[in-house]
């Protein structure tokens, strides 16, 4: 049999794993008994693009993700593609078959209430090190900028009376983000407290011993605040700057703003927090309107 043959082939002489070829092996059983229900004449020479197409829409019914009906697709086109090098079928008719979309996860962020709640709720350390700490989390959900962004920071990037500090962001590309005077107002405290550490770095974030702060330091500072107020799973750096975006969109600002803020090459990257904001507005329309 054909299907024998091929997981032969894959076993001996691809070396594939037995957990490996039984998978292949349960998909392209799966699309035997699928075209053998809708047309006891058909076979794996005889099945065309439309049947392929038609066995994935039988999968997405049956609530198949879109992962899953890929990999089995996959699957029969490796069978395929066998099949035409050994000289069993003419044609592949997977070849012109695309599977279906992955759903792009939407970004995670934190409530404006909740930020608000760490901000100005939360007990920091009189120290140096609680000072920055929540420095770094104020600055990161002012502005939107990225890990990399922030630890590339020097005190000269800072413009305390234009209100704006200097990033440099993805290849080199410097923007000019603004801020606003409570930022300014707890900058100018932040950097007071930065005077009390010893060491030469300008790196505008410190260590204990006076060196630039490590990636490593700033990723626990925020996991370990945000789990203060959030019980996200993901409580990274990048969740404040997808807050950011999403209390911007939130409260008016059009999308080309946000776009520059964030240092987005495109527009296209911007976008998916209009659909963070639509899931709000229909969060809110649920639980507001009487007949919902």
């Amino acid at each position: 049999m054909l299907k024998d043959s091929f997981l032969k082939y894959l076993r001996f002489e691809r070396n594939y794993s037995p957990h490996t070829v039984a998978a292949y092996g349960k998909d392209i059983s799966e699309f035997e008994e699928y075209f053998a229900g809708i047309d006891e004449g058909l076979d794996f020479c005889a099945a065309d693009a439309d049947v392929v197409r038609g066995w994935m829409l039988s999968l997405m019914e049956q609530r198949y993700t879109a992962t899953s009906v890929n990999r089995k697709l996959s699957s029969l086109r490796t069978f395929y593609r066998y099949l035409l090098r050994e000289g069993k079928v003419k044609a592949d008719p997977c070849a012109r078959v695309n599977g279906p979309k992955k759903k792009k996860p939407l970004p995670v962020f934190v409530r404006e209430e909740d930020m608000n709640r760490l901000l100005d709720e939360t007990d920091f350390a009189s120290s140096y090190e609680g000072v920055r700490d929540r420095m770094i989390l104020e600055l990161f959900y002012a502005t939107g900028i990225r890990l990399s962004e922030l630890i590339g920071l020097e005190t000269a990037d800072v413009d305390l009376s234009a209100k704006t500090i200097k990033v440099t962001g993805k290849r080199n590309k410097q923007r000019i983000v603004p801020f606003g005077e409570e930022l300014e107002q707890d900058l100018r405290l932040y950097l007071e407290a930065r005077e009390t550490v010893g060491g030469d770095s300008r790196a505008l974030f410190l260590g204990k011993e006076g060196q630039a702060v490590s990636r490593g330091t700033v990723y626990r500072i925020v996991k370990t605040n945000l789990s203060k107020v959030v019980t996200l799973k993901k409580r990274s750096p990048h969740v404040l700057r997808h807050s950011f975006a999403t209390a911007m969109l939130n409260n008016g600002a059009e999308l080309d703003a946000v776009k520059e803020l964030l240092g987005h090459a495109s527009l296209a990257a911007t976008q998916v927090y209009t659909h963070t904001t639509f899931e709000e507005l229909k969060k809110v329309y649920e639980q507001a309107h009487p007949r919902a």
